[in-house]
């Protein structure tokens, strides 16, 4: 068993100081990640090098479009998130115990020795409750010269975190929504440390964010504006991802209009923002030169056509390339 690296004991019980949550855990009972378990007055991380799903993916599928395009990615996550989303993807893994699903008992070590891509992703959950083992991980592959990126909800408190991304090279972050209603009532949450977490990563890591559009629900164009507002502030090349929204697990709201998507994107370059895209939509996702124009990397969906880091017009892009 793996002891937690965040935590305090309190009687019989125990706090969790991982992620804003702060769970007290009466013993032998969860916190609210379904991962963390209080065993005889310790806090287990219960996922330990026990993977339930392991794949590879495109670095594009993440999605991060500005780090080492084109190259493939070993993808691997465990159950559970310190989130409750009434619209995730990914619920049969992330809303459930490990015993619920099969998954695999595969050490660090082993993570490395079956990684045959440059880059290892911690992703499809939320890496900050498989924390210990991403940190374990993480560090093993940078002495082995790979490259660790997260794709997370950025629910984690400011100390793990800094701890963490010493290691991490590249991350997206999913920001719900810019309003703090939105993740109380639909996520079980709050805005403001996944804003934190955002500014903290920007210090460390490549960074891109994601924001899925739920018809209804977080398409307020004001809202949306206020948070391209925020991003351009805070560093006006950091890629922006819209995405689109299908009904899912407990949200049954329509499909989000392909005009709403165009509607943010447009407001996004309005601001200043100098990469938008569109996801899970058809089309293409070149990036523009911000200083010209002209197309500099060519892609349709996930797929990379063509790459070019520096534009004629001397413009070189903002971001992680190998050359």
């Amino acid at each position: 068993m793996k002891e937690a690296l965040y935590y305090s004991r309190f009687k019989e019980k125990v706090k969790c100081t991982l992620c804003p949550n702060n769970c007290i855990i009466s013993k032998s009972r969860y916190g609210k990640c379904k991962t963390r378990k209080n065993v005889k007055s310790k806090l287990i991380a219960t996922t330990y090098g026990k993977p339930c799903s392991i794949s590879v993916d495109p670095i594009e599928k993440k999605p991060l479009f500005h780090f080492l395009p084109g190259e493939k990615v070993f993808s691997l996550s465990t159950t559970g998130c310190n989130l409750s989303c009434k619209f995730c993807q990914n619920w049969e893994i992330s809303q459930a115990r490990l015993e619920e699903v099969p998954f695999k008992k595969l050490s660090p070590e082993e993570v490395i020795k079956k990684c045959k891509s440059k880059i290892i992703a911690y992703t499809y959950t939320e890496p900050t409750v498989y924390y210990e083992y991403v940190l374990d991980c993480a560090k093993l592959a940078k002495k082995k010269r790979l490259k660790n990126v997260t794709v997370t909800n950025g629910y984690i408190n400011v100390k793990p975190l800094r701890r963490l991304y010493k290691y991490i090279d590249a991350a997206n972050v999913d920001l719900k929504s810019f309003d703090n209603s939105f993740y109380k009532k639909y996520c079980g949450a709050q805005l403001e440390p996944v804003l934190k977490s955002i500014k903290e990563i920007h210090k460390k890591s490549w960074l891109e964010v994601t924001n899925l559009i739920i018809p209804g629900y977080n398409d307020d164009m004001e809202k949306i504006k206020e948070m391209c507002e925020w991003l351009k502030d805070l560093d006006s090349s950091i890629p922006l991802h819209f995405s689109r929204y299908f009904p899912c697990y407990k949200m049954k709201a329509k499909a989000t209009p392909e005009k709403t998507l165009m509607n943010a994107y447009n407001i996004a370059k309005e601001v200043g923002i100098k990469y938008v895209y569109l996801g899970n939509m058809v089309l293409n996702n070149d990036t523009l030169c911000p200083g010209c124009g002209k197309v500099l990397i060519k892609r349709y969906n996930n797929l990379l056509i063509s790459e070019k880091k520096k534009c004629k017009c001397g413009y070189r892009l903002e971001g992680r390339f190998i050359n």
